[in-house]
């Protein structure tokens, strides 16, 4: 049962899906002509992943997707949320198109399609091509017009069978993991490379949604992750951090989307690095979306702490769940957020496009069940979250859980595992966790299950 007296319940024509990427689980990086990404480089950079996992296999999803699909069905999936491997389709990252790679996206779109499964491909989910990276990545500012060059070329082979686009996922993490601390792809650690590679995923973003106009006939949009901060007291020095921490993570990239301008703190964030940007920019990114994906996980109580540099910022640890990758299990942060959007830029569309957990798993019973009841009730709860945030009126479409696979969690590799279908990373073999059983039992009743102990 939720955490609330209320009844759970979505409306009747909710999407349910659940989400993946590329690299966290195609393998096969370099196989029919593509071409390397950031992430092979940066797998192969000593110190930088765990256990040195590297996505060369992961799920070997490149080889094994009909099988995939096959099982998405019996989950009762009505959506799959997955992103398209740039240097897959440009090997370069622009020019010479690799149609071998690109039929990989068409034949899964179409077997989806098949199943009755709502295809929803994301554009960009961290794994920028490697020779536009030795051009800059996104440091260049031309990296906005190769990105809509690419749009275009997907759009062109798939929006007469897709029907909703996302072009970014996560764009704080790609710049505050590669640009600022270097714990992800590039790998870079620079307060002055930060703001300008966030500024240019944003214009990326706006080109694509601008090519779209032009040639696209169904609906896109933008996914982020939102980490809701709640101060860790009253006192003016953290309700000050707290902002700070909000803007930086939060509406660096929702204001200038939905508002055409970025939040005042990003000032006093960056200081000297940060740029004045020209208004034709911020127009730019302004483009109208059709609809706004949220990745939630967790929330942050936050302090000032002046020692961490720039944000000034600290997280406050509390008597509460910590999942494996130390988040703490917070559902009604997810409430927060929903109707926090809701407020502030007047109720979008918005689909929770990604939001699960990493819990130890236990071996697998001798009757083949893999029971993982911290992640069960990690779904109940943030289920009956979104459901609250529903009855206040925000316009929710849609969940999709994060993952439908165990996979390469990126720096951390193989060492966490958010799945709810356990992979046997040495066969290959998928086996339907406890959770996993319960989400198709959520599809299956539009999530009346929940009302039930």
């Amino acid at each position: 049962m939720s955490g609330t007296s209320q009844r759970v319940q979505f409306p009747a024509d909710f999407l349910w899906g659940a989400a993946t990427s590329a690299y966290q689980i195609e393998g096969s990086p370099l196989a029919d002509g593509a071409g390397p990404s950031i992430w092979q480089r940066f797998t192969r950079t000593p110190g930088m992943m765990a256990n040195g996992d590297t996505g060369d296999v992961a799920c070997d999803h490149y080889r094994r997707w009909k099988d995939d699909v096959a099982l998405m069905k019996h989950l009762g999936l009505k959506a799959y949320r997955f992103s398209i491997a740039w240097a897959r389709v440009l090997p370069e990252g622009r020019g010479r198109v690799n149609d071998r790679g690109l039929d990989f996206y068409s034949r899964l779109v179409d077997e989806l399609l098949r199943n009755d499964i709502m295809p929803l491909p994301t554009l960009f989910h961290w794994d920028l091509p490697a020779m536009l990276d030795d051009r800059g990545g996104w440091l260049n500012p031309d990296v906005a017009s190769w990105f809509a060059d690419y749009a275009n070329i997907m759009y062109a082979k798939l929006d007469d069978r897709v029907q909703q686009w996302a072009t970014l996922n996560e764009p704080w993490v790609v710049t505050d993991g590669g640009y600022l601390h270097g714990a992800l792809a590039p790998g870079h650690r620079s307060k002055y490379e930060a703001p300008i590679a966030s500024h240019n995923l944003l214009r990326a973003h706006g080109t694509a949604v601008q090519a779209y106009r032009a040639n696209g006939k169904h609906r896109i949009g933008i996914v982020v992750n939102i980490e809701p901060k709640y101060a860790a007291s009253q006192s003016a020095e953290d309700l000050a951090a707290v902002k700070r921490a909000d803007a930086y993570m939060n509406r660096q990239y929702l204001d200038p989307v939905f508002l055409g301008a970025y939040p005042d703190e990003l000032q006093d964030i960056f200081d000297d690095a940060w740029p004045s940007w020209p208004a034709a920019d911020l127009a730019l990114i302004k483009q109208p979306i059709d609809w706004l994906g949220v990745n939630y996980y967790t929330r942050n109580v936050t302090r000032f702490d002046a020692n961490n540099y720039p944000l000034r910022v600290a997280s406050v640890k509390q008597d509460a769940t910590y999942t494996e990758t130390g988040w703490e299990v917070f559902a009604q942060g997810l409430t927060d957020t929903l109707t926090w959007i809701k407020q502030r830029y007047g109720n979008p569309p918005v689909y929770v496009t990604e939001n699960g957990a990493a819990f130890y798993d236990p071996p697998q019973a001798d009757d083949g069940v893999i029971d993982d009841p911290l992640r069960v009730n990690y779904f109940r709860k943030h289920l009956a979250a979104v459901s609250d945030a529903i009855g206040q009126g925000c316009d929710v479409r849609g969940y999709m859980a994060w993952s439908l696979l165990d996979n390469l969690e990126w720096s951390l590799g193989f060492s966490k595992r958010f799945g709810i279908v356990h992979v046997d990373f040495a066969t290959q073999q998928r086996t339907i966790k406890a959770s996993g059983k319960l989400y198709a039992n959520v599809i299956a009743s539009n999530g009346d299950v929940l009302n039930h102990a």
